[in-house]
């Protein structure tokens, strides 16, 4: 098979950027007793969004509609933005993935921070982008040191989370707006905001609809847990959002994703209801963290990064034997974010389970080996 492969293709390990908690599930021979590794909303999705889908799926012999007109018209008047500056695909992997097909080469520059997204990175490298990759500081993405190395690199595509995975930490909007204004002229800023939904008052930056160099991705899966839906959206500018016509899989959107999303998208209520869920789950994650001697980071994400305390090899012990008691958590990747477990917010049912796993967890990573 490898001698059909382009040069690039072969050179690429076979890897998927995360080990899937199935995967985990059938390596260990049993289901986990809580699910908190994914950035899924426990909560689940709007009963009004359950319902539409249960109604579109008899109608799921017919292909979604290739346009995605009912949905993109109602995101462009949920944002104040026409149907032109809307991209709607299954998920903000997929868009990520278009926008790298769009727009990398073999060679082509492209920064990120080092210990961001992985998925991102997976498709830069996908199509040969040369990577370049600055520190987190003080857990937060530095907007500062990625233009200088954008400007350094002759950068291509930027990309930045706000808030941020998987540290949950996030930057006022007028720090992203002043980033913007300083973009260097040959970059194009990929602004991920899959968190938005949950973000506190003031991360949202303003930034023109029809700004050239920004496009900002947003999603479903996270405030409105439409994560198995895959529904995600892009706001660009017009001839920005046009481009992606030219790769895009017209009818990769079902139509149950599409019914799911535009009810979950009128369902305020239901989301606003999310949002104080996540407040209380948040706090009471930080105390079951304090109880055992451990800091749980600022977040405005649906997760929370509980620091450690020590080095990323004793973290990662406490997943591995947190992963052994049933409880699926994941875990930053790069020192020195790698002190951090990740823990996904949910009820109290789940958070229960979190409460009684974390202390055995810690005694066994501490125990002398052997």
């Amino acid at each position: 098979m490898t001698g059909y492969l382009t040069p690039l293709a072969r050179a690429l390990p076979s890897s998927v950027p995360f080990t899937g908690p199935e995967t985990l599930e059938r390596r260990q021979g049993r289901a986990f007793r809580a699910r908190l590794g994914a950035n899924e909303s426990v909560f689940g999705p709007s009963p009004l969004a359950i319902a539409a889908m249960r109604a579109a799926a008899a109608e799921a012999w017919m292909y979604g509609d290739p346009e995605n007109h009912d949905l993109k018209h109602a995101l462009a008047a949920h944002h104040g933005v026409t149907p032109a500056h809307v991209v709607v695909g299954p998920g903000i992997d997929n868009l990520l993935n278009l926008i790298c097909r769009l727009t990398l080469e073999p060679g082509v520059p492209v920064v990120t921070s080092l210990g961001a997204y992985p998925t991102f990175v997976f498709h830069v490298e996908g199509f040969g982008g040369a990577l370049s990759r600055v520190p987190y500081r003080d857990d937060h993405e530095d907007p500062q040191a990625l233009l200088n190395r954008a400007r350094a690199t002759g950068a291509r595509l930027l990309y930045l989370a706000n808030p941020d995975n998987p540290m949950g930490s996030h930057h006022p909007g007028a720090v992203i707006e002043e980033m913007v204004a300083a973009l260097p002229a040959h970059t194009l800023l990929l602004l991920d905001e899959a968190y938005a939904d949950l973000a506190p008052e003031g991360t949202l930056p303003r930034i023109a609809a029809d700004h050239p160099q920004v496009i900002r991705l947003r999603t479903f899966s996270k405030g409105h847990g439409l994560a198995g839906a895959r529904v995600g959206y892009a706001l660009a500018a017009p001839e920005l959002a046009r481009a992606f016509d030219k790769v895009r899989d017209h009818f990769g959107m079902s139509r149950i994703g599409q019914a799911g999303a535009l009810a979950a998208l009128a369902d305020r209520d239901w989301l606003a209801s999310v949002k104080r869920r996540i407040e209380a789950a948040r706090a009471r994650v930080a105390r079951i963290a304090g109880a055992n001697g451990l800091r749980a980071l600022p977040s405005a994400t649906n997760f929370v990064a509980v620091d450690c305390g020590k080095d990323g090899d004793f973290a990662r012990r406490v997943l591995e034997e947190s992963l052994a008691r049933g409880l699926f958590i994941r875990m930053p990747g790069v020192a020195p974010l790698d002190r951090c477990i990740r823990v996904s917010l949910g009820p109290d049912p789940v958070l229960d389970v979190f409460e009684e796993v974390l202390p055995q967890a810690l005694a066994a990573a501490t125990a002398p080996a052997g």
